[in-house]
């Protein structure tokens, strides 16, 4: 049986900590070690670590990003296999146990379960939890039976060490680590693995600001990756690539969709009744099913799903904002030298 460290990145977490520690104390598989890295905390983010058994690593200065406070701790892992656990998210008692055995096929460098939201008072969280129950109960099913995953989340992904250590850590080039890392492996001809069944939770950002800080981030870092790898993709992992291209049509075909029903109303005088309910019917069945099966899969209520499901648009207008941000930003201004790009890392919450 292979070996587990869990390492936790952690800034000013001490409100969110415990419960993400002891859902790791919960598991049925228990970790060899669980590495907290207190990465320049001004509360009492070392202390909750060591009171629930942790053992804690204080940087000299705050290292400033995730990636670089995981690579902290991996020389403290000795290990087969680390799992990189963000200090907000809550396991399943089983993840480390349904997870492991994704391991024994040799290839694969990285894997990680699915992910759900923790909390639902919000409207942004509310958007959150339609968004990731469409994602992960559509999106990755369809890239894992195509063997190529956009993205093992990094709240919750397991990491084979040797291949880790041997790609020189966790990648800080890009400020989204666990997409660079995905899309490397697969490059090298490693699997990235999407385990269905292995269940975890995040605590998604409560507000418009926070919400604006993670959408930039994750926009501008996917960005980022298609700069840096979509050229070789296209030649060594056409599928992969496939799903990249798809996503940037999307991005770029959003805008016509949503202006539909006006193009239709004011320049074709359609009736606005008639267009509009074609434009929601449309919209409820490309998502309604997959939703339906995913309430099933996870013993949510049915209203409840339902009555989240126009929040989605809050976020789906903040996604598409950033989303074309970034484009201009990344794609365009870098490569021009016109903008450094993004470089902080700015966490959601």
């Amino acid at each position: 049986m292979k070996t587990l460290t869990i390492i936790v990145p952690a800034h000013n977490e001490e409100d969110g900590l415990p419960a993400t520690l002891r859902s790791i104390a919960a598991q049925t598989v228990p970790p060899e070690k669980v590495i907290v890295i207190d990465d320049g905390s001004t509360d009492r983010t070392s202390k909750v670590a060591a009171a629930h058994g942790a053992t804690v690593l204080r940087p000299p200065r705050n290292l400033g990003s995730k990636a670089k406070a995981q690579n902290h701790a991996l020389p403290h892992c000795d290990t087969d296999l680390v799992l990189a656990v963000d200090a907000d998210t809550v396991l399943a008692p089983d993840y480390i146990e349904r997870i492991k055995p994704a391991f024994d096929d040799p290839e694969v460098g990285v894997a990680a379960g699915n992910v759900q939201t923790r909390f639902a008072r919000t409207p942004w969280e509310r958007g959150r939890s339609t968004e990731y129950l469409f994602g992960f109960h559509w999106h990755r099913p369809i890239q894992q039976l195509a063997n190529s995953p956009m993205v093992c989340s990094g709240c919750c992904s397991v990491f084979r060490r040797s291949t880790l250590a041997a790609f020189g850590g966790f990648p800080e080039r890009t400020i989204v680590e666990d997409m660079d890392f995905t899309w490397s492996q697969q490059l090298e001809d490693r699997r990235a693995v999407y385990v269905s069944d292995a269940m975890a939770w995040a605590a998604d950002p409560e507000t418009l600001t926070y919400l604006r800080k993670q959408v930039w981030r994750w926009m501008a870092g996917f960005m980022q990756n298609v700069r840096l790898h979509l050229p070789r993709l296209l030649t060594r992992k056409p599928m992969l690539a496939t799903w990249i291209v798809i996503a940037l049509l999307e991005i770029l075909l959003a805008p016509l969709w949503w202006a539909t029903p006006l193009i239709l109303t004011l320049a074709l005088h359609e009736p606005v009744a008639r267009t509009m309910t074609w434009w929601a019917g449309s919209e409820l069945l490309l998502t309604t099913p997959t939703l339906l099966y995913a309430a099933g899969r996870r013993r949510l209520p049915l209203h409840q799903v339902l009555f989240n499901l126009p929040f989605v648009y809050l976020n789906k207008a903040v996604n598409l904002y950033y989303a074309w941000k970034a484009m201009a930003v990344e794609l365009i201004m870098v490569p021009l030298h016109l903008s450094p790009g993004l470089l902080t890392y700015e966490k959601g919450r």
